[in-house]
């Protein structure tokens, strides 16, 4: 009886202490942690586009662009075309545009204004083929003009006054243009001189061409 109450103990005794102490996976020498004192590993989250510190992304600003762009370009004249009466009516004009052709309009004026077109064209060209002449006469047509004792009507060192709003100043002016782009070509070529044909100055010249009242020489 006695061996069966022994037996019986020791069986109590095996089933309590295999329910207090369960099994290892294996040895560690690392003390357990609690679930509520552990650290978690931190992990980085991008900021919401409408969280107030988030960056706003935005798109490169484009280059600035010059509104005003380059300045305003003075549109090219159109060329005239036909005879020098039809190149002359499209030329007319009371404004010469430049110092120079002021002055090559002004030497026409007064050396030709009642002569043919033809005539006026002619001493617009003298006047050209001289500033043209490579160092025997002054290099612009202003230079021309004011050469001492080349032309009558210069007095000094100013041009004399005209009337801008006659006709003949006006066609003056176109004869200028033409003569100054080479619109058109003369009978006189390249000549120098010429003088009215009322005078007779003896000059050892060669005499290339008549037109109107005066007389051209190379």
């Amino acid at each position: 009886m006695l061996p069966s109450i022994r037996s019986a103990l020791l069986i109590c005794a095996a089933i309590s202490a295999s329910s207090v102490a369960p099994a290892q996976a294996g040895p560690t020498s690392e003390p357990l942690i609690s679930a509520t004192s552990a650290s978690l590993p931190t992990v980085a989250v991008p900021a919401l586009l409408d969280s107030p510190t988030a960056p706003v992304l935005t798109a490169p600003e484009a280059p600035e662009v010059d509104s005003t762009g380059p300045e305003a370009v003075e549109p090219l004249a159109v060329k005239p075309i036909g005879d020098l009466t039809g190149m002359v009516a499209q030329l007319r004009g009371s404004d010469p545009g430049s110092r120079e052709l002021e002055c090559l309009a002004t030497g026409i004026y007064f050396e030709s204004k009642s002569e043919p077109l033809a005539g006026q064209l002619a001493v617009g060209k003298v006047i050209a083929n001289r500033s043209k002449s490579g160092g025997r006469f002054p290099s612009s047509y202003c230079g021309v003009l004011f050469q001492r004792g080349q032309f009558s009507f210069v007095r000094g060192h100013s041009l004399p006054s005209v009337p801008r709003s006659s006709r003949q100043w006006q066609t003056a002016v176109a004869i200028a243009k033409i003569v100054d782009l080479g619109l058109k070509d003369s009978a006189v070529g390249n000549a120098l001189f010429f003088h009215a044909r009322y005078v007779s100055p003896g000059w050892r010249l060669k005499r290339v061409a008549s037109i109107g009242n005066h007389v051209f020489y190379r």
